[in-house]
Order: structure tokens, then sequence, then C-alpha cells
């Protein structure tokens, strides 16, 4: 009779607290899995509110010393930290595909474009200049400092296990804070390799730690008194939770929520040039960014012609593990998420949209228990329909409708999501009118997923975005520092000493 095989045994992720690997106190795990194959490759501890209160002691301790630590030396650390990551960026980018799916290309363009942040915080120097004004008042001078917050801490999504955590912890550690980071649970292996580089970059110990968990961890930070900013990237619920749990705490925060960004496509548009960017723009990492194009607009005669180009490309698109060559799209993260996008195909389908592309009951030889979905294609797609309102972040793509540009204009600023939008067209006119009149923090002309670059700061509008601040770039310094205003007089031994009445500087 044959025996059972015992489950291979796994490893369980750990914490990093003040500089050195540490395990977590907390009694809950949750399974990390490699979503090509289903199969789980390691634990991560949920941790409890005892796990995230000793990272805050080991932050609130190397606080001062880190504060203080002239601007130069701050920045030889990023400099060395950015040799780090550029030299081990593609043992990251494996990690990112081999947690969260995406092919191995797409995952390197992801910690390029994290790594491009740190590149920007090198220049923390110039970043904190403050302004001055000399005899605002008789032998009286005005100047500006900025300053670090204290202890801040980021939560990040799974679809950018590299990027996003990159797009915080370098300005607010280079702005002189510390730093506490609560990565996915479904991706955690990433942001241990990071802290493991920044030390050897020589990170003092405290200044970077790292969490693992659900929302009992969240939750915790938000309700930590030694925490002092909170940022966050996730979908809208969340982020409009952790605005308020912030807000009723006192703290500063960045909550960056969910998005449906539209593409609106007129008939002067360069059809061929536009199917292949919105093929890329939905469809790349499976349709699992917030930046990724989820509804087309086609306006007047384009339509027909663009459904037909796109049509033909998303079938020709090759799905499999991210890390074989030729793979043009991954699986989903989880098998949770692949049937609730699944569930959406059936919705649209009920609602009536005209299913052009269908990827449901795709398999992938040698996959079989992978987390795959094949890409999808809706038209003749209503405002009305659930396949249009939810964001999905999934590969379905959704196409609308609109027979003027004015109308495609005012269907995109209805929406509660603002996050992205891109026109494509070869009108100047129409460009600038778009550019104008459209509601959306990120605006594309003929580029489909209009991330900024680092030295700018991305963030949406509306429901994509709850708090004052985008990230990274010069709202970012902003964020992680506070401004102080000094004013100062060095009088003389004959200059009458100030009376009772309020002070003038005349």
């Amino acid at each position: 009779m044959n025996q059972p095989v015992a489950a291979k045994a796994v490893a369980s992720v750990e914490m990093w607290v003040d500089g050195k690997r540490r395990r977590a106190t907390a009694s809950r795990f949750g399974d990390v899995t490699n979503p090509a194959a289903g199969a789980v490759t390691r634990r991560v501890p949920f941790c409890n509110a005892a796990d995230v209160d000793a990272a805050v002691k080991a932050a609130s301790a190397a606080f001062p010393a880190w504060r203080d630590t002239p601007l130069l030396r701050r920045a030889r650390v990023m400099q060395k930290f950015l040799q780090l990551l550029q030299a081990n960026q593609q043992e990251l980018a494996r990690l990112v595909t081999e947690e969260h799916g995406k092919t191995l290309a797409d995952a390197m363009g992801s910690v390029q474009r994290g790594i491009e942040v740190v590149e920007f915080a090198c220049g923390i120097p110039h970043l904190l200049k403050g302004e001055h004004s000399e005899n605002v008042g008789s032998g009286v001078d005005c100047h500006t400092v900025r300053q670090g917050i204290g202890v801040c801490a980021g939560v990040t999504p799974f679809n950018f296990p590299v990027m996003v955590p990159l797009w915080m912890f370098p300005v607010a550690i280079a702005c002189g804070n510390t730093f506490i980071l609560k990565p996915s649970e479904k991706v955690p292996s990433a942001s241990m390799r990071m802290a493991e580089l920044f030390k050897e970059a020589g990170l003092p110990d405290g200044v970077f730690n790292v969490v693992h968990g659900d929302r009992e961890t969240v939750d915790a930070i938000l309700n930590h008194p030694g925490i002092h900013a909170v940022s966050f990237v996730g979908s809208t619920p969340i982020a409009k939770y952790i605005y308020e749990t912030c807000a009723r705490n006192g703290k500063r925060v960045q909550a960056l929520g969910g998005a449906k960004n539209h593409a609106v496509v007129l008939p002067d548009a360069d059809l061929e040039f536009t199917a292949d960017a919105l093929i890329g723009a939905a469809y790349g990492s499976a349709g699992e960014r917030c930046m990724a194009i989820s509804a087309v607009v086609a306006v007047g005669a384009a339509g027909d012609p663009l459904v037909a180009l796109l049509k033909k490309k998303a079938r020709a698109i090759m799905v499999g593990p991210g890390e074989k060559e030729g793979v043009e799209m991954g699986p989903l993260v989880t098998a949770q998420h692949r049937d609730k996008v699944k569930a959406y195909i059936d919705q649209g389908v009920k609602e009536g949209a005209t299913l052009v592309v269908d990827g449901r009951g795709l398999t992938v030889p040698g996959h079989e228990s992978g987390f795959f979905l094949g890409t999808t294609l809706f038209d003749n797609v209503k405002p009305g329909m659930k396949i249009y309102q939810d964001e999905i972040f999934g590969p379905v793509l959704v196409v609308l409708r609109s027979e003027k540009l004015e109308d495609a204009i005012e269907l995109v600023n209805r929406n509660p999501y603002a996050n992205g939008t891109a026109i494509f067209t070869e009108s100047g006119g129409a460009a600038r009118r778009f550019e104008n009149e459209i509601q959306v923090g990120m605006v594309g002309v003929n580029v489909p997923i209009p991330v900024p670059v680092a030295f700018y700061s991305f963030g949406g509008w509306k429901n994509s975005l709850f708090g004052d601040l985008h990230v990274h770039g010069a709202e970012g310094v902003k964020f992680y520092t506070r401004t102080k205003v000094v004013t100062t007089r060095w009088p003389h031994q004959d200059t009458p000493a100030p009376g009772l009445n309020m002070p003038t500087l005349g």
C-alpha cells in the first residue's frame, strides 16, 4: 500500500528590526506562493502589535542620531545603496517574478523605476535647502529649514514589491527620518533583500525596519503613537480607511487608492501604434497595475478598426510562467484573485457587453496548477456595467463608444477614480483641450501609462488619493519633512529691548 508523501517544509520569512533578521512573536502565518506553479514557497508571519512595537522602538532609538547625521553623509549612504541596487537588480527582479508572477523583463523594468527614485534621493542636500530673507525688519533676518518628522511607515501593495517601497523609504530616510515598511504579505522577500542591501550600504541599525502581516499588523501601525506619518498604495476602500484612521490619530498620511484608467482614441490617431500601446498598457503584468489602461473610449470612426486590431493583438499574446523566454504575460497573483477576475468576465457577459476575446479556460501546459487567465476584451460596454465601474485589476480591457471628444472627456470626468488617463491623437488642439479639461492626476498624450519620472510626483485625484501630497519627487520631500521658520535679530548694546506691545519688524 502506498504511503502518503509528506508535504515539503518551507522556510518562514523573518522580520527586519534594528539591522538584523528577527523572528516574529506572532502565532499566525500566511502562505507565499509561486503563482506560475500554484505552489507554496514560503510562510510569512502576520506580525502582532508587539512585533510592530519592537520595530517602532528600534526606529525611535535610531532617529536622533540619523536626524543629526550631516546631509552629505546621508547622501553617501544613499549613493552606496543605489550602487548595490543596480548590482543586484536581476536578483530583485527574480524575487518579484517568483512571488508575483509578472515576466522577468517587466519585473526588471519596475525595479529600474524604483532605482530612479533612489537616484533622486541622492540629491537630498539640494532638496532640503530652505529659503532666506535678509532685513525683513530693522536688523532682522528670516529663514526656513526642512527637518525630518520622526518615525514613518509605509504599507505597500503586492503588484510592485520593489518599485512602490522605493517610492517611499529612500525619500523618507534621506530626509532624516527612520522607517518601518509593511510590504504585502503575498510578496515579502524583495523587501527583506533590500533591507540587507541598505545595511551593506552603511545605513545605521534601526533606521530601516520591515514587518509583515495583514490587517492586524496595519492597524498596529496606524494606532501606534510612535509613528508620525504613514504612506499607502492600494485599493480605494483601504486607502480611505487608512486616511481616516491616521487623521483621528494625528498622523500625517498619503493614501493612494484605486483606479479605472481611460484611454481616449480619436479617429486621427495612428491606430496601429495606438493598439500596440494599449495592448501593453492593458495586459502588461496581467493588468495588475494601478496605472493599467482598463477602459478605452473609442471616438467616432476609430471604434471598429481599433477593436479589430486589439482583438488580433490580444489573441497573439503568449501567456506562461514569467521566467520563460518569450512569455509576454504571466499568471495572476493568487487563485482567489484569478477567480474574482473570472467572475467579472461572467458578469460582463450577463450584462450584455460584447465578448470579443475570452480569456477563461486558458491552461498553460506543464503549469496546470498555476493561476493563469488569458487576455479578455469587451466591446460595446456601457457606463452602468460592473466591468466598467469596478477596478478589476486583471487582464480585462473594455471598450466604450463615444461620438465626440467632449463626450469622451465628460465620461472620464464622471468616473469616481482619477489616477491616470491618456489620449491618442495627432491633433495638438485636441490634446491641449484634453490636458486642460480632464480631471485626472496624471495625463499622457500618446503615452499609455503616464507614470511620472522620479523627480516629478506620482498621484491621482478624487477617489484615487486621500491626502494632500503625492509620493516621491518634490511632494515626497514635503511629505517627509516639516518646515520651521526662524526669525533672528542680533542686537547691539544700544538697541532698545522690546516692550509689552505686539512686536513689529519695521
